[in-house]
């Protein structure tokens, strides 16, 4: 494609993307007004004259509106454009036919995993050393690192690793509502998620979060897999290093028998991310994950879109394609919800774009939300789920998550997904563990500066015109690979240790 040429993404689009810098002094659109500024690739032009007050339209949606006079060619963004008001006449369900519609016809796919005695099917195969409470994050890490690096774990090729989930919560909080329960849920799903072959609960002994009430509420039957203990009752902070330490070796021959099988696709749940977003995210990489969601869709797997903030200004899409109207209504109040929460904290839904989502080319939450919808394809919105409920429904479905990308993925993968694809323009050292991520460059200049980061360029369906569809393909194809133990960069890395960071909701007590 010509680099002159801006990129309109839809009739009704008052602006248009450049896809690469512009020089001061030059005329993209041939308006006869020339750039004042020079304009970086993936920020905005405008396409046509507003007035103060004007909405401003990109994706066929309101962006924002106009704080001063804007002239066509104009460079669009935090100086002349202002969060503002967006669409919440919500029409449930009106595209609903159109969305199954666009359900793909895709030929059966297998992946090779780990088909659990109890049924589930994992992509990795760790054991997992999980802290009830902040008190015990250290014995756990300092326990995974000596086994790490002991050698204890070289002869048993079908384990994956010994991984400490440790957090800064679990005490000083309420015994019930609803920040307890969703820590509840986010420890209870790492300790008996598919690609965790055994779990080791690890207390002080006092705290608010106990294991008996755990096991209490969620029942007992994996405890094969699991095992737990408390720092007072084992003697100190050593002897349970020491005793996690021999748990593990004893649990490691039985954790390695497992061997991969194949299994189909359909048993797959996959979380969509995206994180240091630009303004290619919605026209490469998004799009693109878009298609191989649509496709896992097909297959009967699960893709979970996230991060509610996230897709504020958009959620009017998806409720369009909603199955029914509870499910509508659950995702409505769960927007209405992120409304309250952010104005009691003297915040706004605006908080988000991040400072370098703006150098990126995004200019308010409805822009990036508009994107980062994308990730979720055109099929039918299934289920809704609060954060870290176990995942059941096979589809396209939605979790709500804080934006933090750490923290929506402890969600995502508390509830059962066993892979990660993570959609990033500015870059990103993301990874996670126990369920690995792929990550995936909207642009070429990202993907040749970090390659050891950067999986997948999605950058080529702007530079060379690689067909959205063709991309989600490919994306799927390697998606497939990641499930079948191949290693992405950011295990290659070591990442993940460190991004086990659940969302902490209610008071600090």
């Amino acid at each position: 494609m010509n680099e002159a040429q801006p990129i309109t993404l839809h009739p009704s689009d008052t602006v248009a993307i450049l896809p690469s810098k512009v020089a001061k002094g030059s005329d993209p659109l041939a308006t006869g007004n020339p750039l004042p500024v020079a304009v970086a690739g993936g920020h905005k032009i405008a396409r046509a004259t507003h007035q103060v007050g004007d909405s401003i339209v990109k994706y066929g949606q309101i962006i924002g509106t106009a704080t001063q006079a804007i002239a066509p060619g104009d460079h669009v963004h935090t100086h002349n454009c202002a969060f503002s008001a967006h669409d919440q006449d919500y029409q449930i369900g009106v595209d609903l036919d159109a969305a199954r519609a666009a359900i793909p016809q895709a030929a059966p796919r297998t992946f090779m995993g780990y088909r659990r005695d109890n049924g589930q099917i994992g992509t990795r195969n760790y054991i997992a050393l999980c802290a009830t409470v902040n008190c015990s994050a250290t014995v756990i890490r300092r326990a995974a690192f000596e086994l790490e690096n002991s050698g204890a774990l070289e002869p048993y090729d079908n384990v994956d690793g010994v991984v400490a989930f440790a957090h800064g919560t679990g005490c000083g909080m309420a015994a019930s509502g609803r920040g307890f329960e969703m820590l509840q849920r986010v420890l209870w799903g790492h300790a008996t998620h598919p690609n965790v072959g055994a779990a080791v609960f690890v207390g002080l002994g006092c705290e608010t979060m106990q294991v008996a009430r755990m096991k209490a509420v969620y029942g007992d039957d994996r405890a094969d897999r699991f095992h737990g203990l408390t720092i007072q009752d084992t003697g100190g902070t050593r002897a349970t290093i020491e005793a996690i330490k021999a748990m593990v070796l004893e649990l490691l021959p039985e954790v390695n028998r497992i061997t991969r099988t194949p299994c189909p696709a359909s048993d797959l749940k996959v979380a969509l991310q995206c994180g240091g977003s630009d303004g290619y995210s919605g026209i490469t990489a998004n799009p693109a994950l878009g298609a191989a969601s649509d496709l896992l869709v097909a297959l009967g797997g699960t893709a979970i879109l996230a991060e509610t903030p996230e897709i504020y200004g958009a959620e009017q899409l998806l409720l369009r394609r909603a199955v029914n109207n509870d499910v509508a209504q659950k995702l409505i109040g769960q927007i209405r919800w992120w409304e309250r929460y952010t104005e009691m904290n003297d915040g706004s839904m605006d908080n988000n774009p991040s400072p370098g989502n703006k150098a990126g080319g995004l200019t308010t939450i409805l822009e990036k939300s508009l994107g980062a919808a994308a990730k979720g394809g055109a099929t039918p919105l299934a289920a809704v789920y609060d954060y870290a409920e176990q995942v059941s429904a096979p589809g396209f479905v939605f979790m709500d998550t804080p934006g933090y990308d750490p923290v929506s993925v402890t969600g995502q993968i508390a509830g059962g997904a066993q892979v990660t694809v993570f959609t990033t323009g500015r870059g990103s050292a993301f990874g996670s563990k126990p369920a690995p991520t792929l990550k995936l460059a909207t642009n070429d200049a990202l993907f040749n500066a970090m390659p050891d980061d950067m999986d997948l360029n999605c950058g080529d369906v702007l530079s060379k015109g690689v067909p959205v569809a063709d991309k989600g393909a490919e994306i799927l194809d390697r998606l497939l690979a990641l499930a079948s133990g191949e290693k992405s960069k950011s295990e290659l890395l070591g990442l993940g240790d460190h991004e086990f960071v659940p969302w902490q909701v209610g008071a600090v007590m």
